[in-house]
């Protein structure tokens, strides 16, 4: 978002005075309490105090944004999505080993990510509730309060939602607590927690506007809260509800497949109605580091995100099959005939160009540009395309462009699978309402799914929401609610090509498959235990009450 709204930032420099981190009680999760420092005769008292204690509950996080890792991983942040829930999968990992033990056999309650997630968490819960517990003293129109409680409750919710969908049971907290109560909160049954959730999300969509003006894009509205209520359906396996919501957000018309695709996901995507919720981003004031994080070392990034070869793979051919079936598919020359997505998500190795340069990714190429390529951890010679902007030009540290959080994609792809699951009849009809729009956006024309059964729909399904959705933060969401991530995640996983099939056996510089893809990372991921990830040890030193998770012996 390029705008600059003076008011907005001095909104927010007046909130890193009254809605402080407080992250000097670093061991009380429930002890940074984001209350406002001014005395109640001066705050909740007007509809701009309201404005502004709602802006601190969105919190802009970017405008005081370092490198603080407490800052890059806030379930309401991108990176997030990026870093945690998607660099975990197999679509991919980070190469600085922040994420690898949530897949590889070894995590523990001291990891610090796990430890980071949990307190962003609860600090964006207190922060609602101190809301929440206020926001009544305040005299205002009475339905403005109600669409502000409803924005407030939505992302408790989603917080809420990501705590019981990764931890299980945790705490329930609906009012700011004081020091003592907070260290001696137990851990409610995840379904209690889940039941909150639900309600939470279905109080809010009643108050909250179906749309918003643009200059207050990246507010909720009925569609964003709806969106989010699918997927915690969709985790309960509530089918026939979760039919129901889609179904609501479907019959809006509010929300279309645009007929673009990678300029969704730049500074020229921003307007699109695919949008249904989005983070919004301002240059240089709340700005993004994403750029740095995909572009190679060519235009000056760093590159943190490498794609896997695995999720190469599940692209399709340009006739609609996938690859094993394809005559169109050419085992040494892998990127031809592809769905167009394929290489607008992932740059190739002299395959792919940027801004005029052709992407030369071997690790012959260059010893001096690509210093630690396929030595220490190595990266996988892939780049990640998608959210590199061609046409921005300032600071790949702030850039502004807003972040979706939900796509009307992902709406009817959930709308499809609910169905299926449901039972309900699988007709050409629901194809072309759902899936079909999807592959068929005039960028893709990818052609139309026909199958009707539902055990192979399923498979095709499942694909599709891979390839369209990949690194926007869903992919573990998926996994782990599919139950799969321990087939999935249990074994090797590749990077770039590096030699002709013909070459494969007998190349011996790096490893590599029979295909001669270089062998890039194993993972190990524990059916019996990392489904749920541990409670931080840091928390449960404070508060012997909060019970640890099975798998995670005390350190």
């Amino acid at each position: 978002m390029k705008i600059i709204n003076i008011k907005k930032i001095k909104y927010i420099l007046i909130l890193t005075i009254c809605f402080p981190l407080l992250n000097a009680c670093e061991d009380e999760f429930l002890d940074k309490q984001p209350l406002d420092q001014l005395s109640s005769e001066t705050f909740w008292n007007t509809e701009s105090d309201a404005q502004l204690a709602l802006s601190g509950v969105y919190n802009v996080e970017g405008f005081e944004r370092s490198n603080s890792a407490k800052q890059m991983y806030s379930f309401w942040n991108q990176d997030t999505y990026l870093r945690v829930l998607e660099a975990t999968t197999d679509n991919g990992f980070e190469k600085d080993d922040q994420v690898t033990e949530f897949n590889n056999g070894d995590m523990a309650s001291t990891n610090n990510v796990v430890r980071q997630l949990w307190e962003n968490s609860y600090q964006k819960i207190t922060k609602c509730n101190n809301f929440l517990d206020n926001i009544d003293k305040v005299e205002m129109d009475a339905d403005l309060k109600n669409a502000m409680i409803g924005e407030v409750k939505t992302i408790r919710a989603y917080e809420y939602f990501n705590l019981a969908f990764y931890w299980g049971d945790v705490p329930l907290v609906t009012s700011v607590l004081s020091v003592n109560e907070a260290n001696n909160v137990v851990r409610e049954d995840e379904q209690v927690v889940m039941d909150f959730v639900l309600s939470e999300y279905e109080a809010a969509i009643d108050v909250l506007p179906a749309q918003r003006p643009d200059d207050k894009r990246g507010r909720i509205t009925q569609g964003g809260a709806l969106a989010l209520l699918g997927r915690a359906q969709m985790a309960l396996e509530m089918w026939s509800e979760a039919v129901a919501t889609y179904q609501e957000i479907i019959s809006s018309g509010l929300y279309q497949i645009d007929p673009r695709f990678k300029e969704l996901f730049e500074d020229g995507g921003e307007e699109s109605s695919e949008h249904i919720l989005t983070m919004a981003r301002m240059e240089d004031f709340y700005g993004t580091s994403i750029l740095r994080s995909v572009m190679g070392f060519t235009w000056g990034g760093y590159h943190h995100y490498s794609p896997y070869n695995e999720l190469v793979e599940q692209f399709e051919c340009i006739d609609g099959l996938p690859i094993d079936q394809s005559p169109l598919y050419d085992p040494d020359n892998p990127y031809e005939n592809r769905d167009p997505r394929l290489l607008k998500t992932i740059m190739a190795d002299k395959v792919s160009t940027f801004r005029g340069t052709l992407y030369v990714s071997h690790p012959d190429s260059s010893a001096s540009k690509y210093p630690d390529q396929l030595t220490r951890r190595p990266w996988s010679g892939y780049l990640l395309r998608k959210f590199m902007d061609e046409d921005y030009s300032g600071n790949i540290v702030s850039y502004g462009c807003d972040f979706s959080m939900v796509r009307y994609a992902e709406v009817l792809l959930s709308y499809l699978e609910a169905n299926i699951e449901a039972g309900n009849p699988i007709t050409q009809s629901l194809l072309d309402q759902t899936i079909n729009q999807v592959r068929g956006r005039a960028e893709i024309s990818m052609p139309p799914i026909t199958e009707t059964d539902p055990a192979a729909l399923t498979t095709i399904l499942r694909r599709e929401r891979r390839v369209e959705l990949a690194w926007e933060g869903l992919r573990l969401y998926d996994l782990f609610r599919w139950r799969i991530a321990h087939e999935v995640l249990d074994g090797r996983f590749h990077g770039m090509k590096l030699v002709p099939v013909a070459e494969a056996a007998s190349y011996t510089k790096f490893p590599v498959d029979e295909n001669g893809y270089f062998f890039n990372e194993e993972t190990n991921f524990r059916e019996n235990v990392d489904y749920r990830w541990p409670i931080p040890q840091t928390e449960i030193d404070v508060n012997p009450k909060l019970t640890q998770n099975p798998g995670y012996a005390a350190e």
